[in-house]
C-alpha cells in the first residue's frame, strides 16, 4: 500500500511539472506574439578576416566592422556601408561602385586600385587612407578628412558627378 501512494504522489508532480512548464510556454509565446517584441540586431564583424573575393554586393552592412580584414578583390557594389569601420583594412582591387560609405571610418585602409565610382564618402574618416591608383569618378567626398599628399593624389584623376548626391567630385574634394 506504500508502495502505491509513493508512485502515485511521483505522478502527481511530474503531472503538475509538465503542465505549470508547459503553461508558461504557452504564456510567453502568446505574450511574444501580441507585443511587438523584436531582437536587438546586431552589426555584422568581421575584424581580422581574410576574406578574399567575397561577394558583399547589394547588402546593408551598416556598422559592420572589418578592422584589419584582408578584403582583396571582394565585391562591396551598391552595398550600404554607413558608418562601417574598415579601420587598417585591405581593400585593394575591391569594388565599391555605388556603395554608401558615409560616415565609416577609413583611418589607414588601403583603397590601391579600388573602383569607387559614384560611392558616397560622405563624413567619413580617411586621414591615413591610401588611394593609389583607385577610380574615383563621380564619388562624393564631401567633410571628408584627408592627409594633404592624398588630397593632391585624387584631385589628379578627380572627375564626374555623384548620381544620388548630384554633387561634382573635384567640388567634393575642394580641388583648384
Amino acid at each position: 500500500m506504500k508502495m502505491y501512494f509513493a508512485n502515485v504522489s511521483t505522478h502527481c508532480h511530474r503531472v503538475y511539472r509538465l503542465f505549470f512548464t508547459g503553461l508558461l510556454g504557452v504564456l510567453l509565446i502568446c505574450t511574444c506574439l501580441t507585443t511587438s517584441w523584436t531582437p536587438a540586431a546586431w552589426a555584422d564583424v568581421y575584424n581580422k578576416e581574410i576574406l578574399l573575393n567575397v561577394d558583399f554586393s547589394n547588402r546593408d552592412l551598416t556598422d559592420a566592422s572589418f578592422t584589419k580584414a584582408d578584403l582583396r578583390g571582394s565585391d562591396f557594389s551598391n552595398s550600404n556601408l554607413r558608418g562601417v569601420s574598415f579601420f587598417a583594412a585591405n581593400l585593394e582591387d575591391v569594388n565599391l561602385e555605388g556603395a554608401n560609405l558615409s560616415f565609416a571610418t577609413l583611418d589607414s585602409a588601403r583603397f590601391a586600385r579600388a573602383n569607387l565610382t559614384n560611392s558616397n564618402f560622405e563624413g567619413a574618416f580617411a586621414f591615413n587612407a591610401e588611394f593609389r591608383k583607385a577610380i574615383i569618378d563621380g564619388a562624393d567626398f564631401t567633410d571628408v578628412d584627408l592627409r594633404d599628399d592624398t588630397h593632391d593624389l585624387l584631385c589628379q584623376t578627380a572627375q564626374g558627378t555623384n548620381p544620388v548626391t548630384g554633387r561634382n567630385t573635384r567640388d567634393t574634394l575642394y580641388c583648384d
